[in-house]
């Protein structure tokens, strides 16, 4: 079912919806690298990625707690400063910044941002709008944790939200988290798409659906989303 609303949505991608981390694991190329983000530009896709605070409230651009499974690397993200994990490497490359991905993009698609909040939101929410104050391009923030939505629409309602789900949540427990971010727009499991609840959202608001890693489930999501946040041969 199409969405009836009204409104364009200022986050649309277009055709080639959001590279989830950025166009990787082709040739090799690492998750929330510089080279997946220069793939994803170079066909036009939008950007999803990730980001976690260090313990000097820097923004970097990584996806795990720790670097055991990218970096083979036992660094806690949120117990090491900026300069501690200078030296991680995802392949051969560094970790980006949030700063250095925004100046990369510079506004030529729209970027979807997946706070890993990790239950710090009172340092969280003022390092992000530090880092995202002066963008100008097109970009939204989006969490699990629905009090992100709702610390950004009190302190920053400027910015984009949007409330990460799972597909199998309970009723009451959709309907919590919905009425606490009071988000702008939804970004749901792939297992959710032909839902009768999802298509009554999507009715107010902007849905994407992730991980689309399948021709099937691109299919899927084309039918019952606003866009695809893909990898692998769910690519547009």
């Amino acid at each position: 079912m199409r969405s009836s609303r009204s409104a364009p949505d200022p986050l649309a991608p277009g055709p080639h919806g959001f590279a989830h981390r950025g166009v990787h694991r082709l040739d090799g190329i690492g998750e929330n690298t510089p080279t997946a983000f220069a793939a994803a530009l170079e066909i036009g896709a939008g950007i999803e990625c990730d980001v976690r605070l260090t313990k000097d409230d820097q923004l970097i651009v990584f996806h795990d707690s720790d670097g055991s499974r990218l970096c083979d690397d036992l660094a806690v993200i949120g117990d090491s400063t900026l300069a501690e994990l200078a030296h991680l490497r995802v392949g051969d490359q560094p970790i980006p910044t949030l700063a250095s991905l925004l100046a990369l993009v510079d506004g030529r698609i729209p970027l979807l941002i997946e706070a890993k909040v990790d239950g710090d939101l009172w340092r969280f929410g003022p390092a992000l709008v530090r880092a995202v104050g002066s963008y100008r391009g097109r970009l939204g923030v989006m969490s699990f944790d629905p009090r992100l939505a709702r610390w950004l629409r009190t302190n920053r309602p400027s910015i984009r939200r949007g409330l990460v789900m799972k597909g199998n949540l309970s009723v009451f427990r959709r309907w919590t988290a919905m009425r606490l971010a009071d988000p702008d727009f939804l970004a749901v499991e792939t297992t959710a798409l032909g839902a009768s609840w999802l298509a009554r959202i999507r009715r107010r608001m902007p849905v994407y659906s992730w991980t689309v890693k399948t021709r099937e489930l691109r299919t899927l999501a084309a039918r019952h989303a606003d866009a695809a946040i893909w990898e692998a041969d769910g690519r547009p």
